[in-house]
């Protein structure tokens, strides 16, 4: 096992009927005036918008109303939401909703209190030094988001979909109450499992060590527990305790416990998915739902052992060929789409699709293995 430091300072409230925990967790922490930053009107539909207000006044706690993230989000509305935390003398930010959400406030967080430009985070020309706390109310669940310092933002200017990482942004305090993902899209719950168990295969595929017995074990129970948790719910989604499971699986799937003692790993799949989303606006987990079983075809031979192991534990298959076609089975089962096709991507763009994945694996030091032609080769088994 490698040397590790694992640290995750955010407090999880997590359960049925914990959203009016917020205000009060907010006023402890010594915030007065927060941003609260949310997505279009499902948490208004669902009644969660309600009950954070509600917390907010009852724990005297002043906001500002910052809504209209989108999937996948943009960097200028970032720009706006820095702006409007400014002018309006917040102390902390309040992200409501799931990844995209969170990511935009933890990109606000760092903004607001730097001199530099937001996006030159995003492309490592500077580091974060200094953030407004952050706080959260999860109502989607994929990204683990709401417990690492993990963000993903898309710059229109060339859709360049780059992340930034800091523990300045880990979250301080987050509301999981696995009733709120009850009005969840059954395409959403869908693309929020095959998000959760890439997030945890890449570094499952891509480490470098030998004996990960532990790492290994908790990834072959938190994907069993997606799996079986996602099958329940496309038949019931009010199902509380698949919920429950599922939530706090994805949590645990990139809080950096399912990696630690691994040493360094790349993000290939994710890679390559930010481009599919940031050029075509598809959901990230359909992007990877493409991509994962195509990159997992493409290293089948170097893999073989790593897939075999996997197939084994989780699928109760006995070849790596076996387990890749066990994957893309499920994803399929599921109704995430595999192919560039079922996305209406063309397949005629594959180049252009490589060129921009490209950028990121040359800011991400992954350029030495993926150049564009094999990133292209990769893709081209997604057809």
């Amino acid at each position: 096992m490698k040397n590790f430091v694992f640290e995750v300072p955010t407090k999880i409230v997590f359960g049925q009927s914990t959203i009016g925990k917020i205000g009060g967790e907010i006023k402890s922490s010594g915030c007065r005036k927060i941003l609260f930053v949310y997505g279009m009107d499902s948490i208004k539909d669902n009644g969660v918008y309600n009950k954070v207000v509600a917390s907010l006044q009852e724990a005297c706690v002043d906001f500002t109303d910052f809504g209209s993230v989108r999937s996948n989000p943009l960097l200028s509305r970032v720009y706006q939401g820095i702006e409007a935390a400014r002018n309006e003398g917040v102390d902390g930010i309040l992200a409501v909703g799931g990844g995209s959400v969170i990511d935009s406030a933890k990109a606000i967080a760092a903004g607001v209190k730097s001199d530099c430009d937001v996006w030159d985070f995003f492309t490592y020309k500077a580091t974060v030094e200094r953030a407004l706390p952050l706080f959260c109310v999860l109502t989607v669940s994929a990204s683990a988001s709401e417990m690492n310092g993990a963000a993903v933002i898309t710059n229109e200017d060339g859709a360049r979909k780059f992340s930034v990482r800091s523990p300045l942004l880990v979250p301080r305090v987050s509301i999981l109450d696995p009733s709120t993902l009850f009005t969840l899209a059954p395409s959403y719950t869908a693309y929020s499992a095959v998000d959760v168990i890439t997030h945890m295969l890449e570094a499952y595929f891509n480490n470098s060590e030998s004996n990960s017995i532990i790492q290994d074990g908790f990834v072959h129970t938190l994907m069993k527990t997606v799996i079986s948790s996602t099958n329940t719910l496309l038949d019931n989604p009010y199902d509380y305790n698949a919920r429950a499971n599922f939530m706090w699986s994805a949590t645990l799937g990139f809080n950096g416990l399912t990696s630690a003692g691994l040493g360094p790993f790349g993000f290939p799949a994710h890679m390559i998915e930010h481009s599919l989303s940031a050029l075509y606006d598809i959901a990230h987990g359909a992007g990877l739902a493409i991509v994962l079983p195509a990159w997992m075809e493409y290293y089948l031979v170097e893999k073989e052992n790593r897939y075999q192991l996997l197939g084994k534990e989780v699928f109760g298959v006995a070849s790596a060929r076996n387990c890749v076609d066990a994957m893309k089975g499920w994803f399929n089962e599921i109704g995430a789409p595999t192919t560039l096709r079922e996305a209406n991507i063309p397949f005629e763009d594959i180049p252009k699709i490589a060129a921009n994945a490209y950028e990121l694996a040359k800011v991400w030091g992954l350029n030495k293995n993926y150049t564009a032609d094999n990133i292209a080769a990769i893709l081209a088994l997604a057809k």
